[in-house]
């Protein structure tokens, strides 16, 4: 795969404290609640009592407690075991009042609990008995990390009790609900130590802890150590150097990390671990660049953990050939015959049903034999059903090669131009089934009928980017510098970033000057996949992206309607004038040298 040229250097990543992935612990807001309740099923019994903690870093930032009225006596048992009674009760608010206070508390933060399938079960019960909604917060078992992580030596189970002693909580849990949310922080502080000896520095990794990942997967983590916290690609590759899976990421460390820390719930990535020996980075200089090498690279190696992009050149092609009486044909490869290629397709399937709407609208030949306008053959029985001019007849008998010509333009405007010769005839068909009550053929009429509306506005959305020779633009970067891409027939020939400040002019120039020349091919995709001109359009789409420099003609009349004309317009009438970098953040060019780049 050819290279893509970098414009600047990459940025210089900071280090943490830590290597943090995703939300860091120590920025996480913690709520530990605990319930006390008059038995043990959330649909019969009721919360006598909520507390909760709050806190950050270590910090605690607030605290709350409130006994409940349960509405019905509090069985004995419950009141020797947590101490409290009726009366206690008695002048406690009620439930409505009660869980709205403890949302409001807890609103934005992650909710832990030791045993949490108990205490989260009777607040949603709660909820849904007064009708409102449930938050549906990120939430942590302690009961269930301390079993991942303590060993029998050290707590014989995982009772609150049990580990308060062992994190020598200060606090002793006493069946009341502030009390063990106090000792619940502990230990929840005492297990987020543990583990961060395994690598578990963020929310992420925290909540995803399980069993799923073996200890042999988890060792492999040195794999990620020496990898970059940049944008770009990876590739796991087996002991042989085979390629097993290809990724992208903002964050290369941080994303691979993931993998040998449970946040990959996919079985068959479990399976890749333990086959990687080895993961190599592909920096790239923007998200895009990075998107765009993570589809070749599939395309390339074709991994066997990669489900998708893995072989583009298998799509299906519906092309109108080139002969005396054109007709449709499913092909795999596009040539430079002059034909009209619509696709590509995914699948035969939908390929046959494109034609087969084609087939119901307009009379096209259906039959595969070739035809010669000198040398009449016999019709088919399409000709006798009328769904053919039987060009095969002779001009004499049948259709001209001039009138069937106009069966093959009218296709090839519908495609290019104006579906609507095709659409209001199957339209009409299918209202026609379902008066007469047929309702599956009308369905399949729907399904032909969407298939070729959806492939003709996708062919219409990429030619009208594979149709610019070359252009240029830009997108603002959080950093207030400037992201770049150079794009030529629909392909990303270059990409890079200008720094803040910096007058963009010579980076852009010494961008062009380093882009991959392409030689554009034929078909509607001249020079990439339709994937990756997809991503180029939705790039490109994004609010903020700016056009810098236009060359080439607009042959498309997709791409020159509405608004994108009106913008394709202003940026050539703006060329030479005001600079497309400039902006109402006060950012404007700046007389400065260009710096040198690799």
């Amino acid at each position: 795969m050819p290279a893509l040229p970098l414009l600047a250097p990459a940025p210089i990543a900071v280090q943490a404290s830590f290597d943090e992935l995703g939300s860091p612990l120590r920025e996480t807001v913690f709520v530990v609640v605990d319930l006390e309740t008059t038995g043990g099923s959330p649909q019969s019994c009721e919360i006598t009592e909520i507390g909760a903690v709050k806190v950050c870093g270590g910090e605690v930032l607030g605290e709350f407690q409130t006994l409940v009225n349960p509405g019905a006596a509090i069985p004995p048992f419950i009141a020797v075991l947590t101490g409290i009674t009726d009366s206690m009760v008695a002048r406690s608010p009620r439930l409505d009042t009660a869980l709205p206070a403890f949302l409001e508390f807890s609103r934005g933060a992650v909710l832990v609990a030791h045993n949490a399938p108990f205490d989260l079960g009777f607040l949603k019960a709660g909820c849904e008995r007064l009708g409102l909604a449930w938050p549906s917060p990120d939430t942590v078992d302690t009961a269930r990390l301390a079993r991942r992580v303590l060993t029998r030596d050290e707590a014989p189970n995982c009772k609150l009790s049990t580990l308060a002693r062992l994190f020598r909580a200060t606090t002793t849990p006493t069946h009341r609900a502030l009390a063990d949310a106090r000792a619940t922080v502990d230990v929840l502080h005492g297990l987020i130590a543990r583990l961060g000896g395994l690598g578990v520095h963020s929310l992420d990794e925290l909540r995803t802890f399980s069993a799923q990942v073996s200890p042999q997967q988890r060792r492999k983590r040195h794999l990620a150590d020496g990898l970059p916290a940049l944008p770009g690609v990876y590739l796991f590759r087996d002991r042989t150097g085979r390629v097993l899976y290809v990724g992208k990421s903002t964050n290369l460390r941080g994303r691979v990390r993931q993998y040998f820390t449970a946040s990959e719930q996919r079985t068959r990535m479990a399976e890749m671990v333990g086959l990687a020996e080895q993961v190599d980075p592909v920096v790239c200089s923007t998200p895009l660049e990075a998107e765009v090498r993570e589809l070749r690279l599939i395309a390339e190696h074709s991994p066997r953990y990669n489900r998708r992009s893995k072989r583009p050149d298998k799509a299906l092609w519906v092309k109108l050939t080139v002969e005396a009486f054109p007709r449709l044909s499913a092909v795999r490869a596009v040539l430079d015959d002059g034909a009209l290629y619509l696709g590509p397709f995914p699948s035969a399937r939908t390929a046959d049903l494109v034609i087969a709407a084609v087939h119901e609208a307009l009379p096209l030949r259906q039959c595969t034999k070739r035809l010669s306008p000198r040398r009449p053959s016999g019709a088919c029985v399409l000709a006798e059903l009328r769904r053919c001019g039987a060009p095969c007849l002779g001009a004499e008998e049948g259709e001209s090669v001039e009138a069937y010509a106009a069966h093959a333009l009218a296709y090839r405007d519908a495609v290019t131009q104006d579906p609507s010769a095709v659409v209001s005839a199957l339209t009409s068909r299918i209202a026609a089934l379902a008066a007469d009550e047929r309702f599956e053929d009308a369905a399949a009429h729907r399904d032909r009928l969407t298939a070729f509306v959806r492939a003709v506005a996708r062919l219409q959305r990429l030619s009208s980017l594979t149709s610019v020779p070359e252009l240029v633009a830009a997108r603002p970067t959080p950093d207030l510098g400037w992201e770049v891409s150079v794009v030529r027939s629909g392909r990303l020939v270059a990409a890079g970033t200008i720094p803040r400040g910096a007058h963009p002019a010579p980076y852009v120039d010494a961008l062009l000057a380093t882009a991959e020349t392409v030689l554009p091919g034929p078909g509607p995709l001249p020079c990439a996949t339709a994937e990756e001109v997809e991503c180029v359009l939705r790039w490109l789409e994004l609010p903020g992206t700016r056009l810098v420099r236009l060359d080439g003609t607009w042959s498309s009349p997709a791409f020159g309607a509405g608004g994108r004309r009106q913008l394709l317009d202003a940026a050539q009438q703006a060329r030479g004038s005001a600079s497309p970098f400039d902006d109402s953040r006060g950012l404007r060019p700046v007389a400065r040298p260009a710096r040198s780049f690799g």
